[in-house]
């Protein structure tokens, strides 16, 4: 499993995850974190490409450290479930590599960002807000980066988390992809988590014997 995290696309780092990695060690997963490039020192295609070779880092050497490139999950949470949507539909960040997608499914735990045309269409924020430094201010670019609107049948299969008390803005955009969805892949496991807000559905993943780890281990067995 590739791990990527979250940060409002600006903020957070790898190690703050460990806790996860380490869990799902114990469990016989070999997990990866990584980082990426933040805004507004780079912009989400950028984030994405950084997150693809860092996928490609992972089938060419995680045999090395017991893992099988043949069965290669990505993971994240927040913005990070933004970019592992992202390179889980649109198989461009791999093409551009050179390689076919490795992904054989993705695991989202309340991700952001699934809806950003729409979400940024609404929101008209001012021409500073870091949202625009991350998905810049072409509209063009925000349907780019919307997962919602690459949906295809030769997807990956997903698992997918969403926190009952979430942001509105994430509850929206789970909304419509969620929907969407239902056309291209009607049996994909989406669970919404009661009482749960936005940062508890990674923290929950403090505790080993929550019960999402052996969700998601079935997922990737199956």
């Amino acid at each position: 499993m590739i791990f990527i995290h979250g940060g409002n696309w600006n903020s957070g780092k790898k190690s703050l995850y460990n806790f996860f990695g380490s869990r799902m060690a114990r469990k016989s997963v070999v997990v990866v974190t990584i980082d990426y490039p933040l805004s507004p020192h780079a912009n989400y295609h950028q984030m994405a490409t950084a997150s693809a070779r860092a996928v490609q880092w992972v089938k060419d050497n995680i045999e090395k450290f017991g893992g099988d490139p043949g069965k290669i999950f990505i993971s994240g949470h927040s913005a990070g479930g933004h970019l592992a949507t992202l390179l889980a539909v649109r198989n461009q960040y791999f093409d551009s590599l050179g390689i076919s997608t490795p992904i054989k499914g993705a695991i989202l735990i309340d991700a952001a960002g699934l809806d950003m045309f729409g979400y940024l269409h609404e929101g008209k924020f001012p021409e500073d807000h870091t949202y625009l430094k991350t998905f810049t201010k072409n509209p063009t670019s925000w349907k780019e980066a919307s997962p919602l609107y690459h949906l295809h049948h030769d997807m990956p299969p997903m698992l997918i988390y969403r926190g009952e008390k979430t942001y509105p803005s994430i509850f929206k955009g789970h909304q419509k992809f969620i929907t969407a969805l239902k056309e291209y892949a009607p049996d994909t496991e989406y669970y919404v988590l009661k009482g749960k807000k936005h940062v508890p559905m990674i923290t929950q993943f403090f505790k080993p014997w929550n019960p999402r780890y052996k969700e998601i281990i079935k997922f990737m067995k199956e």
